[in-house]
């Protein structure tokens, strides 16, 4: 849902509308309609759009993104149901895929048209459709669709946006994907506008800004080098409240990408890229409960393989990134060292309950109960980690103090503000949806409560692409990074509960330790070694050890170079 440009003649069976100006009323902020955009776009705006957009800096930034994230899914027909001006579509039939390109005008298929016969020859195959009945104007099913240019912004009413999506699910395939972009909403209507015009927007002499931000409506403002000025008033999408739409109408997983980028960096990016799937795995109602990067998680640590190693290598008790007073010290002491570090941080009682989220074998949650008397309830993923968890515990007298929890962290199975601490360490990796994960830690804990957690993280300014070899290894799209973790948790209302003034080691509620992950990682890949040479291939498999060794080494490379870091978080909520 973009443009039309007047000097394109139109094609047989459509007629083009000429309207000399954008007309929004005496009040433009209250112009909140679905389908207002047919008469924002109008040919004077239209002849200025693609020089906008400049269609080859867009497809020089963008990349092979879309193409790849196709392909690798299978992907053969796609349904563009946002043509606009084509861009896409051209992109598509170029390299081959089936594609259909819908849109809500004519006169936006017109110009798509045209610039498919100017752009390679492709004689597109068009479909003027409303998205809400959009199984009524198209026929057919899909392996994926396609809509792009962040054109849901479009549809101002909730049940519009249902129901387009809703039409969607519905003519793809069984196991088909649903591609959808959109602005990043939340920077603006939470931090205000900044664009660095990289990705979706490539002119550079034009002026973009949003002229008025509420809730309900974001109106843009462009001016171009002629001093002529066009608006567009669109539905301001807040990415997590697009995320769960997805799911409500049916699909299955939904994962988010920022600016086509795999690792999130501090930087806000500009557009957020949702795929969602639609296929349903049946699997047995415990797998069930997990999904995406949390299922990949799970299926690991129950491997007899990861178990054996974690038990054998990693100490058993603390499978987490340890503070090492020396490079040579045995990876258990440095790792214990961690917790009391943490516990240290925090005003335990014998009252105090603590979450312990993704708690393995529960080193931390025997040191808490043990040591400060509190109660732990110790959620994780893992039943056979959580087996050995619970045997740990009987030998040391403490079921009675911890609770072992079979469950996730996306969806933890406790009520609002019920816990005093949520404690986790180097466990948020594995999620592939960080922001869920921080907003039920914001609702079990309650008021004046502490999180305090560690995670294996991407450097604020790490380069794009750079950690793809430990992504692949760990099965993940991307890792967090310490701003994206302050941001969130200030959007949540908690604040940095250390010294901020750096005189602890703290600066913002975050005490770094990089080079700690360096030395863990190290003394890992040295204890495999010797513990190999002693035996241990015998009880774990050659393929495991000879991937295993090669992973760490990747972690060991990232952060020499800077690339990743690790430290201690501690936070209150308000």
């Amino acid at each position: 849902m973009t443009c039309i440009r007047e000097k394109n003649p139109p094609i047989e069976g459509f007629s083009i509308i000429v309207q000399p100006a954008q007309e929004f009323g005496d009040n433009p902020v209250e112009v909140r309609e679905t389908g207002h955009y047919k008469e924002e776009y109008v040919p004077s705006f239209v002849e200025k759009w693609d020089s906008l957009i400049d269609w080859e800096k867009r497809a020089e930034s963008e990349g092979t993104f879309f193409i790849d994230l196709l392909r690798k899914r299978g992907v053969r027909s796609v349904l563009d149901v946002a043509t606009g001006t084509g861009f896409h579509s051209v992109r598509l039939l170029a390299t081959g895929f089936e594609t259909v390109s819908a849109d809500g005008s004519a006169e936006m298929l017109a110009v798509a048209f045209a610039n498919g016969m100017q752009r390679g020859g492709h004689i597109m195959r068009v479909v003027q459709a409303d998205w809400r009945w959009l199984n009524r104007d198209v026929h057919g099913e899909y392996d994926a669709i396609v809509c792009l240019g962040n054109s849901f912004t479009h549809l101002f009413s909730e049940r519009d946006r249902r129901k387009a999506l809703a039409e969607f699910y519905a003519m793809l395939k069984h196991d088909g994907i649903l591609v959808l972009d959109q602005r990043n909403y939340d920077a603006i209507l939470d931090d205000g506008y900044t664009s660095k015009h990289k990705f979706y927007y490539c002119g550079e002499d034009v002026a973009v800004e949003p002229e008025y931000v509420d809730e309900g409506l974001c109106r843009m403002r462009y001016q171009f080098p002629d001093d002529s000025v066009y608006h567009l008033n669109m539905f301001p999408l807040r990415k997590e409240y697009t995320r769960k739409l997805m799911t409500d109408v049916g699909f299955q997983r939904v994962e988010t990408y920022g600016d086509f980028q795999h690792t999130y960096r501090g930087e806000q990016p500009d557009f957020f890229v949702h795929v969602a799937e639609k296929e349903y795995r049946t699997e047995d109602e415990q797998a069930g409960r997990y999904t995406g990067a949390v299922g990949t998680a799970r299926s690991y640590y129950n491997s007899h393989d990861a178990d054996t190693f974690y038990a054998k290598v990693w100490g058993g008790e603390d499978i987490h990134i340890g503070l090492y007073s020396s490079p040579d010290e045995p990876i258990a002491d440095a790792s214990r060292r961690t917790v009391r570090r943490m516990a240290d941080k925090l005003p335990l009682t014998p009252e105090s309950v603590v979450l312990d989220l993704g708690s393995g074998y529960g080193g931390s949650a025997r040191q808490l109960a043990g040591g400060h008397g509190c109660r732990v309830i110790a959620l994780n993923l893992s039943e056979v980690e959580n087996r050995r968890h619970k045997e740990l515990n009987s030998g040391r007298g403490l079921t009675d103090r911890i609770d072992v929890v079979d469950g996730s962290f996306e969806d933890i199975p406790y009520g609002d503000g019920e816990v005093d601490v949520v404690w986790s360490q180097d466990a948020f990796l594995h999620s592939g949806n960080r922001v869920k994960v921080l907003e039920e830690i914001a609702r079990v804990l309650r008021p004046g409560g502490h999180l305090i957690f560690t995670d294996p993280m991407a450097t604020d300014d790490c380069p794009a692409g750079v950690l793809q070899p430990i992504l692949d290894r760990i099965h993940l799209d991307d890792m967090g990074s310490p701003a994206f973790y302050r941001q969130e948790l200030g959007r949540l209302g908690f604040t940095p509960a250390d010294d901020t003034d750096g005189t602890d080691g703290t600066d913002g509620g975050f005490e770094e330790h990089g080079e700690q992950l360096v030395t863990h990682y190290t003394r890992v890949l040295e204890e495999t070694a010797r513990q190999e040479a002693d035996g241990l291939a015998r009880q774990i498999s050659h393929d495991y050890l000879v991937q295993m060794k090669k992973g760490l080494g990747h972690w060991i490379d990232g952060g020499r170079q800077g690339h990743l870091t690790w430290g201690i978080f501690h936070f209150v909520r308000n």
